[in-house]
């Protein structure tokens, strides 16, 4: 039996190494700091959890293996720059945006781009990281050091922000879960509700922007695209190459998660339709202290990172799935967690169908 490793040991390599188990996968996250010699066979395969890494012995004979799945993908979606250009290429909706060169002003972008400027740095940037506001009205100049390093897109006032997670196989079969609503607090992923009937008028056309880029790309395994809702239209904000954040709740909403259908694919066996159990809900635990008495709370599911506690830092996430709204809203009443939980918890509530 092949090993299936993956680049990178945080939480989603352990989600998928949970979900190779049942199909008697060996699946084996690796750190991308360790200095050992993997004993890698031939037919072995290679997968990650993360679109960039640093060259350290494990990642370097990782990332030579003849068997990495979407190994030519990864570079290019991990950089903003080349990221929008693929958008471009393949005509796919996003912000209006410029490459931010060595002699960018930002009299350059007011003028194009209009009087408040996101930029973002070409790498490396997530959780609202790697990212500087330009204002006309604060008369903001670009900083040196970010020229050559950064794109700069128009702020959109959006509606809201929804995602999508499909997965495609290597024979190009593709499936998809539902649109998923996503709610950030200062960059952060707070939580997420799916499915939702009000959005699946959008579904097909998400569907069909993400399966353009997936078959362009060649690409094996789960995507994620991160959207702006704009009226009847979606923006393309981020991709991401890998299992998602926004797609935990399939671990409970579904009959298979994205963890599963991302190793039956890179492994090539058979992928399944998800079938959607119930009502989800899935919120993020960020810089909180574990607390058992949430296994009280009925249809909640806990998965905790063992990851030490930091502010901002995402330790864990709680899953919830049913078919009574009652019980999920009575959920939400009985997590007591601080600031700025209350705005995070009253959202999902306001966005939970009635019966």
């Amino acid at each position: 039996m092949s090993v299936l490793w993956v680049l990178g040991a945080g939480q989603l390599g352990a989600m998928l190494k949970q979900a190779g188990t049942p199909l008697g996968l060996d699946v084996r996250p690796v750190d991308i700091e360790s200095t050992e010699t993997l004993n890698l066979s031939p037919t072995d395969i290679v997968t990650a959890e993360r679109e960039e890494w640093p060259e350290t012995v494990a990642t370097k004979q990782l990332a030579t293996h003849s068997n990495f799945v979407n190994l030519a993908t990864f570079p290019q979606l991990a950089d903003r720059l080349t990221q929008k250009q693929w958008l471009d290429r393949l005509d796919l909706a996003t912000a209006p945006w410029f490459p931010v060169e060595s002699d960018s002003t930002a009299a350059f972008a007011y003028e194009t781009l209009g009087e408040r400027v996101l930029m973002k740095q070409r790498r490396g940037g997530y959780d609202g990281k790697g990212q500087y506001w330009l204002k006309q009205s604060d008369a903001t100049e670009i900083p040196e050091d970010w020229k050559g390093r950064a794109i700069a897109e128009q702020a959109i006032n959006f509606d809201e922000e929804v995602s999508l997670v499909g997965v495609r196989g290597k024979d190009g079969e593709t499936h998809f879960y539902p649109l998923t609503l996503n709610l950030h607090i200062n960059g952060i992923l707070y939580a997420s509700i799916s499915p939702l009937e009000r959005l699946k008028p959008l579904q097909d056309k998400a569907e069909a922007m993400l399966s353009k880029l997936m078959g362009a790309l060649d690409y094996v395994g789960v995507m994620a695209m991160e959207c702006f809702r704009v009226g009847d239209d979606l923006l393309i904000n981020e991709l991401a190459p890998r299992v998602h954040n926004s797609g935990h709740w399939t671990q409970a909403g579904s009959s298979v998660c994205q963890f599963e259908n991302h190793v039956r694919a890179v492994t090539g066996l058979p992928l399944a339709p998800a079938e959607v159990k119930n009502q989800s809900m899935m919120v993020n635990l960020i810089g909180v202290d574990l607390d058992y008495q949430w296994l009280n709370i009925k249809d909640l599911e806990l998965y905790w990172y063992k990851k030490e506690v930091r502010p901002g830092r995402k330790v864990g996430h709680l899953n919830f799935c049913s078919g009574d709204p009652e019980v999920l809203q009575a959920a939400l009443n009985q997590l007591n967690m601080p600031a700025p939980y209350p705005e995070a918890l009253t959202w999902l509530s306001e966005n939970l169908p009635q019966k």
